[in-house]
């Protein structure tokens, strides 16, 4: 686990902790930064789904993997969304999506939820497209580029249901993913929020 990223979100109060910085572990996305493109639709939800493969994406490796990805991106969004609801891993399926810095920075972002006493409700909307892959390597690579909106999750205080302020933060940004593959399952292995709206 990160310790430095960890306790640097512990020291947070509830009011600074924002929905915008939990996949970085990082400060808040500040609303002078540079903006994209206004129009992006972002209408999928990052929740559990199970993909079919067509006839013809069977026989493309490349367009495969890529379902492959997307699955596993949005089980681990499923996975990540209830365990911040609860403010605990428990009962969640994290840890078989997520490892290394995607996992380790979850992790610290639910520790500074459960000092806080604030918990999640609703979810975010996502999407995510395969902007690179590496089947060749000995570990199989891939970069997700998502649209994450997160206008429609909110902390809540746990025991007063409370809203608490997003201090203006980014709703809509840019992400960037790192994930490989390890053995037949795809892992996240990073989440990095980009200063850019989407």
């Amino acid at each position: 686990m990160h310790t430095r990223s960890t306790s640097r979100l512990v020291r947070r109060s509830p009011k600074n902790i924002t929905l915008a910085l939990f996949l970085a572990g990082s400060a808040a996305l500040s609303l002078t930064a540079c903006s994209g493109s206004g129009d992006h639709k972002t209408d999928s939800e990052p929740t559990p789904s199970r993909h079919t493969t067509s006839p013809s994406a069977s026989t493309d490796p490349q367009a495969e993997a890529k379902q492959e990805i997307l699955g596993t991106y949005r089980e681990f969004w499923a996975a990540q969304t209830k365990a911040y609801a609860q403010a605990n891993v428990s009962g969640t399926d994290l840890k078989k999506y997520a490892t290394a810095d995607a996992l380790s920075r979850a992790e610290g972002d639910i520790l500074s939820l459960q000092r806080a006493g604030v918990v999640t409700e609703g979810q975010p909307k996502s999407s995510p497209q395969v902007t690179a892959l590496a089947l060749q390597k000995k570990l199989p690579a891939a970069t997700i580029t998502d649209c994450l909106d997160i206008s429609g999750w909110r902390q809540v205080e746990k025991k007063t249901g409370k809203d608490v302020p997003r201090n203006n933060a980014l709703t809509r940004y840019v992400t960037v993913v790192s994930a490989e593959k390890w053995g037949k399952q795809w892992m996240i292995l990073k989440v990095d929020p980009q200063q850019r709206s989407c």
